[in-house]
C-alpha cells in the first residue's frame, strides 16, 4: 500500500517550483548581504577567526634561550595528539603546565612575518624569556599546541570554540602530567594565556575532581568572545550592538556556536585555587568590567587582579612577563609548596 499525503500536506504540481523572479530577487539579496559585509570586514574576519582559529608556525625552540627539552605528545581528552615540549628543571618538584593563546602556539606568535604582520600590532610574541625566567626559577614546564594550532592535530572538525572544545586540551594535559612518571608527584600550577584562560576555566567547571591537584594559576588576558567583538567595534565607531548580532549570526552559521557561550565567565565560579587575573590596562580589545567580572567570579578569596601597564596592542601583553617576571614568579613561588 503507498501512502498518499494528507489533503492539508498536498501540494499541487508545480507550486513550489522555482521562478526566475524568485531565484533572481534571492540572489539579490545574498549579493546584497556580501557586499554589506564586505563594507564592515571586522564581522566575517572575527567569525571565522573565532570558529576556526588560525594556524600559525613554531618558529622556535627552548635551545635558543638556553634551556634543555624533549620533544613530546600526548591525547587530548578526546583523542586528538597534541605536540609539547617538556622543559625539565633539575632537583624541582614544581611542575607548571601552559596554555597559549588564539592564534599563537607554544613558541609564541610570528607576527613579525607576513600574512601574520598585519594582526595584532605587527610584530613578534615570544614565550620562550618568560619560559626561561620561570625555568631559572625552580619550576618544570609542559607546554603544548592546542588543537588547530602549532604541529598539533586538527579536532572537533577543525572547529574552534575559544575554550568550549579546547577545554578538553586542558585536561589531556593534566591527565598526561599525572601519568608521566617523572612529573606524576610534582606539584602543579597553571599558566593560561587568553583562550587557554577560558579553556582552563571550562575544564575546570567540567571536571571539577581533575583539577584538585592544582595549587596556583596565573590567567593572564581571558576573552570573553562577545567582548572581544564589542570593544573592537567601538573601536572602528560601529554600532556595537549591531555588530555583535552580526557577528553572533555568523559564528551561529559557520559553527552552530552561539557568541553568548564563548565565555569563560559562567565557568570562572568553578576556580577555587589561588589565582592571579593579569590584563593589559590599555588593551582597547577589551573591557574592564569584563575582566573585572570574570575576576569576581573566581570562588577563591586568594585571588588578586594586576594590570599591565605599557602599550594598548593587546599582544604586547603577552610579551610583558618576558620582559618583566617578577609578578609571575613571585604568584607561583608564594602558593606553590617547595
Amino acid at each position: 500500500m503507498i501512502d498518499t499525503p494528507n489533503t492539508a500536506d498536498q501540494v499541487a504540481a508545480g507550486e513550489k517550483d522555482s521562478t526566475i523572479r524568485g531565484m533572481a530577487a534571492g540572489m539579490a539579496k545574498a549579493a546584497v548581504a556580501v557586499v554589506h559585509d564586505k563594507t564592515n570586514p571586522l564581522v566575517e574576519q572575527y567569525a571565522q577567526l573565532f570558529t576556526h582559529g588560525l594556524r600559525t608556525p613554531v618558529l622556535r625552540t627552548p635551545n635558543e634561550v638556553g634551556l634543555d627539552y624533549e620533544e613530546c605528545w600526548f591525547p587530548s581528552a578526546d583523542g586528538v595528539t597534541l605536540e609539547a615540549w617538556y622543559i625539565p628543571a633539575e632537583g624541582s618538584d614544581k611542575l607548571l603546565i601552559a596554555n597559549h593563546p588564539m592564534p599563537c602556539n607554544r613558541y609564541g606568535f610570528p607576527g613579525h612575518l607576513p600574512p601574520y604582520n598585519t594582526m595584532f600590532g605587527g610584530f613578534e610574541v615570544n614565550f620562550l624569556p618568560e619560559l626561561k625566567h620561570l625555568h631559572d626559577a625552580g619550576y618544570n614546564i609542559l607546554t603544548y599546541d592546542i588543537r588547530n594550532h602549532g604541529r598539533s592535530g586538527a579536532g572537533s572538525g577543525g572547529l574552534s570554540g575559544i575554550g568550549l572544545l579546547e577545554c578538553r586540551d586542558v585536561l589531556g594535559s593534566m591527565r598526561y602530567a599525572q601519568t608521566r612518571p617523572d612529573t606524576k608527584d610534582m606539584h602543579l600550577g597553571l599558566y593560561s594565556r587568553c583562550m587557554g584562560s577560558n579553556s582552563t576555566m571550562v575544564a575546570v567547571a567540567m571536571w571539577p575532581d581533575a583539577f584538585a591537584s592544582v595549587e596556583a594559576a596565573v590567567f593572564l588576558q581571558p576573552a570573553p568572545g562577545a567582548m572581544l567583538v564589542r570593544a573592537a567595534a567601538t573601536h572602528f565607531k560601529l554600532d556595537a550592538d549591531k555588530t555583535e548580532q552580526r557577528v553572533a549570526d555568523r559564528i551561529y552559521e559557520l559553527s552552530g556556536f552561539h557568541l553568548a557561550d564563548l565565555s569563560p565567565t559562567p565557568s570562572a565560579h568553578a576556580v577555587t585555587f589561588p589565582t592571579l587575573v593579569a590584563q593589559l590596562e590599555r588593551d582597547w580589545l577589551i573591557d574592564r568590567n569584563d575582566i573585572e567580572e570574570i575576576y569576581n567570579h573566581l570562588d577563591t578569596v586568594d585571588k588578586d587582579l594586576f594590570w599591565i601597564p605599557g602599550s594598548d596592542q593587546r599582544f604586547s601583553g603577552y610579551n610583558y612577563f618576558g620582559q618583566h617576571p617578577e609578578r609571575l614568579v613571585g604568584w607561583f613561588d608564594t602558593h606553590m609548596k617547595a
